[in-house]
């Protein structure tokens, strides 16, 4: 037994399901009740962003996952070298990766906006002046966009990934 890539398919694995399910629930759920609810949403997002630590746990689960799949990769195919990314299976395990990256690269930007948000969040004392409510409903915008972006790119990862085990060629 390879304890090595036992060890990194568990933080890969684990890693990946907290990102997941964190990117669906904060798509799905998070981000339509607090459109849906006005100031008590900005009010709630306020501290969601800069103060409850969320952003920073998933970000380093989306790292971890990423790190320990590209690593997971990089043993499989003999440092990119073998025949076997060529295979079925090896064609989906790349094909997930990429999702994985696209969603990682979208997660990034995800996690900045929060944070940003969370700044500006910070900088409102009463009520925003027109300009920074610009700048919320613009963050507000891209955030909603990437999170969309991050959810599926993670959705097309997954079925890759959970696939490609069972089209051995």
């Amino acid at each position: 037994m390879n304890y090595l890539v036992e060890v990194l398919r568990l933080v890969h694995i684990v890693g990946g399901m907290y990102w997941f399910g964190a990117a669906l629930v904060m798509y799905f759920f998070i981000m339509p009740s607090v459109m849906a609810t006005g100031e008590a949403g900005q009010q709630f997002m306020k501290y969601f962003g800069g103060n409850s630590g969320v952003s920073k746990s998933v970000f380093w689960a989306a790292m971890l996952s990423g790190f320990a799949g590209a690593s997971l990769y990089w043993i499989d195919s003999q440092g990119f070298q073998s025949a076997w990314m060529m295979s079925s299976s090896g064609l989906l395990f790349g094909l997930g990766g990429f999702f994985g990256a696209l969603a990682l690269t979208f997660g990034i930007i995800v996690n900045r906006t929060i944070a940003a948000l969370g700044k500006l969040g910070a900088q409102i004392q009463g009520k925003p002046t027109p300009e920074q409510m610009a700048q919320m409903q613009m963050f507000q915008k891209r955030n909603g966009m990437m999170l969309k972006y991050t959810a599926y790119a993670l959705m097309a990862a997954a079925v890759c990934m959970s696939l490609a085990r069972y089209f051995v060629m």
